[in-house]
């Protein structure tokens, strides 16, 4: 196992003992002309290949960052789905429909009384979680908006500005009006 290559090849009978002593020879002498330096071919072999490392390890940090900036949005992204189902209204027993737009969409939850005198005050609000919708307080809204607002698509913010300013305040809206 010490035995240099050349040595081993010698024994297996690949090369004979002249061969042997004519690379040593050129090589000794190709050592001696370039005066211990490598040669110019042996330093490009050399460059390509920390080149190669170079451009390898950009590559690895490239893809790093990719994994990470993924990590990071399933992460966002279970954070708001826990703090959805978290603090979800439960809507068992919902005999009103409520109408709301998904995008270009028109959908339409059931709610009870009391819910959707709440989604209209703008206590409550309506979210999409996945391919379902819920109903979550106000206060979360604000939480949910701050990580994704594309989520939340009912939420009505009344503020006393707007009150005084409205031509119609001084006309009441039935309770039982639906749209």
């Amino acid at each position: 196992m010490g035995n240099s290559l050349q040595d081993q090849l010698l024994k297996t009978g690949l090369i004979d003992e002249q061969k042997l002593k004519q690379a040593r020879s050129s090589k000794r002498k190709t050592t001696k002309k370039t005066g211990g330096r490598p040669s110019a071919e042996a330093q490009a072999t050399r460059q390509a290949a920390q080149h190669a490392q170079a451009e390898k390890t950009a590559r690895d940090r490239e893809l790093n960052r990719q994994r990470q900036e993924q990590a990071t949005l399933r992460a966002a992204e279970n954070e708001i789905r826990q703090l959805i189902h978290r603090h979800r209204v439960i809507r068992d027993g919902g005999d009103l429909a409520f109408n709301f737009s998904d995008g270009s969409k028109l959908k339409r939850i059931y709610v009870n009384k009391d819910q959707q005198a709440k989604l209209v005050n703008g206590q409550l609000a309506i979210v999409r979680q996945d391919t379902f919708y819920e109903i979550i307080p106000a206060d979360i809204v604000e939480r949910v908006r701050e990580r994704d607002a594309s989520l939340v698509l009912v939420f009505n913010q009344t503020s006393e500005d707007q009150h005084g300013e409205d031509p119609y305040a001084d006309y009441q809206v039935p309770d039982d009006l639906m749209w």
